[in-house]
């Protein structure tokens, strides 16, 4: 297993990360702790959850996991979890507010049984609370260590880099890290996110980067997905079903087969390896039904695709992008301008730009 930074903090983590939202729900107890065994068992260490995972089901099997361990085993994992989204029906029971965050930052640590969450994050933007009150809280948790980094989850660019300004002129705690959805289907934090987390130096996290397992090879063009699988979930099918009528997808999915049996692998672990290899990752997370789906996905811990398989994906997957984030953007990032414009303009691109 690889091991990289958290962001631009000192926390050293595996390259990739265990999701942990399908503990309580289509996966059982046994079977979650079957999978953290084995993912401490081949070097794994960041453990990711939510306190809305399956209504705080997810960290109570965690924290019962740690319990059950000896510390040899629990002292290696950095553990994060989530806070923002409803966790009860009262007025203040959701957002990034003080008060919500500091009763639902307190349910984890109970639910969790520990003294502290190594990475904690907020679960969305909130348009109604200022992130001045958002990152003081948060600021004052580090301080009385109860958590030890912060993280945002699901922000747009603009959100990051307001984020990072506040904490920076407040003297507040630095977010670390950024979690997106990223995926060679979902492409277009590229444009504005990746860069700003480059910037400000955020590692990404990204979640589903299976494209929630449309790129295991397991689906067909045109064909209903079985009621077994992810895809049939609402949740998912909200996510990915429009990804499936286009089809880039298809050449996406066909480009994976071809390496998979080039490199006798599977589809899986060549999209896996790929989001692993892309600027500002820190840790990729992995969502497992099964103990099986969890083995087959940690088979890319070390796989490193070469140059040429690399550029055969990323051409398979490119976005159709114009202004502002094609040709021009790609020269003001690439070389200098000149006379305040880029020497030649050029055609529009549909390279994002990295």
């Amino acid at each position: 297993m690889e091991y990289r930074n958290l962001g631009g903090s000192g926390c050293s983590v595996s390259a990739f990360a265990l999701g942990t939202m399908t503990f309580g729900n289509t996966t059982s107890e046994a079977d979650s702790f079957t999978q953290l065994d084995r993912f401490v068992e081949v070097g794994g260490t960041l453990v990711d959850t939510a306190d809305v995972y399956v209504g705080g089901e997810s960290e109570k099997i965690i924290g019962r996991w740690l319990a059950d361990r000896p510390d040899e085993i629990t002292d290696r994992v950095v553990l994060a979890t989530k806070g923002r989204f409803p966790t009860s029906e009262e007025p203040n029971g959701a957002g990034l507010s003080r008060r919500h965050l500091d009763r639902a930052l307190t349910a984890s640590l109970r639910r969790l049984a520990v003294d502290a969450i190594d990475l904690y994050q907020v679960h969305a933007w909130d348009p109604v609370t200022p992130i001045e009150e958002t990152l003081s809280f948060l600021d004052s948790a580090v301080r009385a260590g109860k958590i030890r980094y912060v993280g945002l989850s699901n922000f747009t660019g603009w959100q990051v880099q307001k984020t990072v300004d506040v904490a920076e002129f407040g003297g507040f705690a630095r977010p670390v890290t950024l979690q997106p959805q990223y995926s060679l289907l979902c492409r277009e934090i590229e444009w504005e996110i990746v860069p700003s987390c480059e910037e400000n130096g955020l590692g990404l996290l990204p979640w589903s980067p299976l494209a929630g397992g449309v790129l295991t090879g397991k689906y067909e063009q045109g064909a209903k997905p079985a009621e077994d699988t992810r895809l049939a979930e609402e949740r998912m099918a909200l996510f990915f079903a429009g990804r499936t009528q286009e089809q880039r997808t298809w050449d996406v999915v066909d480009t994976l087969r071809q390496i998979a049996q080039e490199r006798d692998s599977t589809p899986s672990r060549i999209a896996l390896a790929w989001v692993a290899g892309r600027p500002a990752v820190s840790s990729v997370i992995l969502g497992a039904r099964t103990v099986e789906q969890l083995a087959d996905n940690l088979g890319a811990v070390d796989l490193v695709l070469t140059e040429k398989e690399e550029q055969r994906l990323t051409a398979a997957s490119e976005v159709s992008v114009d202004y502002p984030y094609g040709g021009m953007a790609l020269q003001q990032r690439t070389r200098p301008l000149a006379g305040g414009w880029p020497a030649r303009m050029g055609a529009g691109t549909t390279a994002p730009p990295r």
